[in-house]
């Protein structure tokens, strides 16, 4: 492996380029060998998921964005100690707040984030687990922060996105309050926000099996 940086480059109608990362997660927990250089499927066609096999060709993929402006809104939920941060743009769905601290947070309730249901800790572990960094917390009249860790890594979500820690990617948008630290990739080719994840594929039922 070479000792350049790691770096994810999205390629125009193409796959995304990956360089220099040394841990691939597959959705079966296995760790991918290692390569200098891969390219991994963004189009959501290819029968060698997560890797590329030139089908964005075949299917004529468009890997332009959408105009996501309007959707970039950041929601503040304020408990006693601790204060919630949500960006709807960048929520991949994947429910780890609600399956670890479903007195906290409750897509059935208005408000659906309540942080005082639980202590600062138990809240803070759920923030933490969030993998696109649409969640975020502060102490009263602190800085809003995503909670992440140093691990250099890619895990390929099973029907759904790639959850990135500490790579840069080029893209032609950040939301507010994106963490360049952790975020999610689109792989379904469905995304309005891409290169991210939107949440296009639990709301088409995409699924990744080839």
């Amino acid at each position: 492996m070479s000792d350049e940086k790691p770096s994810i480059s999205p390629r125009e109608n193409g796959p995304f380029v990956v360089r220099n990362v040394k841990i691939l997660r597959l959705e079966d927990g296995s760790l991918a060998e290692e390569k200098p250089v891969r390219a991994l499927c963004r189009c959501g066609a290819s029968k060698n998921k997560p890797f590329c096999d030139g089908a964005h060709k075949d299917i004529g993929f468009d890997s332009t964005p959408g105009d996501v402006s309007s959707q970039d809104r950041v929601f503040v939920y304020e408990g006693r100690e601790t204060t919630v941060y949500f960006n709807r743009l960048l929520c991949s769905r994947a429910g780890e707040c609600v399956r670890r601290l479903g007195a906290v947070f409750d897509r059935d309730r208005d408000p659906w984030v309540m942080p005082d249901n639980a202590t600062p800790e138990e809240v803070a572990e759920a923030v933490a687990a969030c993998p696109s960094g649409a969640l975020r917390l502060s102490e009263p009249g602190g800085e809003p922060r995503a909670i992440h860790d140093d691990e250099v890594s890619i895990t390929v979500e099973r029907d759904g996105p790639y959850r990135v820690r500490n790579i840069p990617v080029e893209a032609p948008y950040w939301a507010e309050g994106q963490s360049a630290h952790k975020y999610v990739l689109c792989r379904c080719g469905l995304s309005k926000n891409k290169p991210f994840c939107d949440g296009s594929h639990d709301e088409a039922g995409w699924k990744s099996g080839n």
